[in-house]
């Protein structure tokens, strides 16, 4: 299987699109696969409006095309609905080619939470996005749900994984802080709803690992939480080890692939009972998901950090590769693969 995966997410965005499509193609051969992928970096790109951080790709079908003529591949995935998926998706469309989604983000609520636009206007555009494919990937049973009652179909389920050499319990903190240290990691915008975090009133410190559009303003804002701005590898990694618990507030995430790293650092998990916590913390008595956010985050520093890294070390990469190789087989069936000379 030589598979083509078009993507607006990638390099230097940090996010968890990003990092399980990485973690796909490198563990591709392991399931008989060879991946490349089509991103912003093989076009000219601008900023993309309130979140200048991330590149929209100026790619034309044409242009999309020539690349897909170029790597030849027999089948084709496409993760994204931004320039790059929507015009992999017309020229699959124009030729006949059988191909996959994911759906990673709630696009509608991101929409919604920076512009006076109705969310079921973005659904009924994204749903028709996706029922064209032979199949959609999710990777929960709540958020699949929530798709299934919105008229999505052809739902396949791709779970995530975490590198749990890299997130495990440390000895040295590298956070000088006063404790306990409550954490959040990840991008640092409107729909993260980080605010509700930095607003409770707990004891300790809080802390944020992440960078995006509304940092300057919630620094301004809460002077009291430490900032460290964005990290990977092991200085991240470093940073879950030296916390306390990780506050998760989030509303519109479908997973949350930092929860799994936090799991697997040891840390205990606070968080609305809404998609993504429900499914992975669930009843696994590692976390506390509760309407009343501060409530939770005191509730779970008294779980054991023990039992959280076991549970995080469920979570594995080669499960979640198993399942997308195996998804992008499952839908293609005996249909004809990608056959460029039709380009």
């Amino acid at each position: 299987m030589r598979l083509l995966v078009a993507t607006d997410a990638w390099r230097p965005q940090i996010n968890g699109v990003v990092r399980s499509l990485e973690y796909m193609a490198e563990l591709a051969p392991e399931f008989g696969a060879e991946v490349s992928l089509v991103t912003p970096s093989d076009f000219r790109s601008v900023p993309m409006p309130t979140y200048p951080e991330i590149r929209l790709a100026l790619a034309r079908p044409r242009a999309i095309a020539r690349r897909i003529e170029e790597l030849a591949p027999t089948h084709i995935h496409i993760a994204t609905e931004g320039p790059i998926g929507i015009g992999a998706r017309k020229i699959c469309l124009a030729h006949g080619f059988p191909y996959t989604t994911s759906y990673h983000t709630r696009f509608p609520e991101y929409v919604a939470a920076r512009a006076p636009v109705p969310e079921r206007w973005i659904y009924r555009a994204i749903r028709r996005f996706h029922n064209t494919g032979r199949g959609i990937m999710v990777a929960t049973d709540s958020l699949e749900a929530d798709l299934r009652q919105r008229g999505f179909a052809n739902i396949l389920r791709w779970g995530r994984g975490v590198d749990t050499e890299l997130f495990r319990p440390r000895e040295r903190r590298v956070v000088e802080a006063p404790g306990p240290i409550f954490l959040y990691v990840g991008r640092v915008a409107v729909e993260k709803n980080i605010g509700a975090f930095l607003a409770l009133d707990l004891p300790g410190t809080k802390v944020v690992v992440g960078d995006g559009p509304a940092r300057a303003e919630l620094e301004r804002k809460h002077s009291d939480a430490v900032f460290l701005g964005a990290k990977t590898g092991e200085a991240l990694a470093e940073v879950y080890a030296s916390a306390d618990v990780f506050v998760f507030p989030s509303l519109t995430d479908t997973f949350g692939i930092v929860l799994l790293e936090a799991l697997a650092s040891g840390l205990p998990i606070a968080a609305y009972p809404v998609t993504g916590p429900l499914d992975v913390v669930g009843d696994s008595g590692c976390g506390v998901l509760d309407q009343d956010l501060r409530a939770a985050a005191l509730a779970a520093l008294e779980i054991p950090r023990d039992r959280c890294r076991a549970y995080g070390e469920t979570f594995t990469w080669r499960e979640s590769a198993r399942q997308f190789f195996g998804n992008i087989r499952k839908a293609a069936g005996n249909e004809p693969v990608v056959d460029v000379s039709r380009l």
